[in-house]
């Protein structure tokens, strides 16, 4: 008998055609991180589910099977989506796909759930969303385990983020070695989530860069390239790190 599981919180992170009339999706889930699911007939025209099962829709879902792939027997959104254009919509898509490449299959990240949530509306108001986007990457990498040891740090010393992804502490920084390269004081305002320096904000986006290219071992983000396509030249430089 399959395993079912009812009312899962959740956000499709990304989907994509399956077989003739169906949709294979990626969500992530409270309760249950991320899950692959199929859902039947969603690509029939008048699909309701096709429809409920687009990103940035606070769902209701309800699935079943025992393996790794389950099916979707419900979908009911529980708010209206959220209206990202723009930038936003651009984030928010760089957001879902480190969800996406990131996050192991049925691994669950209620706390880091919590931080998505946070992300999605700070990208509605617009408010901060270079500082939303360096909090959130940051959580991410430390509940995937990959983020350093911020704690214990001196402001006036300069720390190397070193090939196994610590920090160490260095008098002189060697010849091409600048670009991993950091202020104690710009760490201790990153571990505080302080933003307001401009100083810091370069040095963040370029700390989790590093760190996030390390997770992906190589492998290319698409949304990187979104933002390059879509980047006017000359510009400010994107917000994804």
């Amino acid at each position: 008998m399959d395993f079912r599981l009812d009312g899962q919180a959740a956000y499709v992170l990304h989907a994509r055609p399956y077989r003739d009339t169906s949709l294979l999706t990626d969500c992530f889930t409270l309760e249950y991180g991320k899950v692959s699911l199929v859902v039947r007939g969603a690509r029939r025209p008048g699909s309701r589910l096709r429809a409920a099962m687009q990103p940035f829709v606070p769902l209701q879902l309800s699935w079943q099977g025992r393996q790794e792939l389950k099916t979707l027997s419900l979908a009911e959104p529980v708010a209206p989506p959220l209206f990202l254009t723009g930038r936003a919509l651009l984030c928010g898509l760089y957001v879902n796909e480190l969800l996406q490449r990131l996050l192991q299959p049925l691994d669950p990240h209620p706390r880091l759930y919590v931080y998505y949530q946070y992300v999605l509306n700070e990208l509605v108001s617009g408010e901060d969303i270079e500082g939303a986007l360096r909090t959130f990457e940051r959580q991410l990498l430390s509940e995937a385990g990959f983020a350093p040891d911020l704690g214990g740090l001196e402001p006036s010393r300069v720390y190397l983020l070193d090939r196994d992804g610590c920090l160490v502490p260095v008098s002189q920084v060697a010849a091409g070695a600048a670009p991993r390269c950091f202020h104690g004081w710009q760490l201790q305002a990153v571990a505080q989530d302080d933003y307001r320096d401009p100083a810091v904000r370069r040095a963040a986006k370029r700390l989790m860069r590093l760190l996030i290219d390390r997770l992906l071992e190589g492998r290319a983000l698409r949304s990187r390239d979104l933002f390059q396509k879509t980047r006017p030249a000359p510009g400010p430089a994107s917000d994804v790190s």
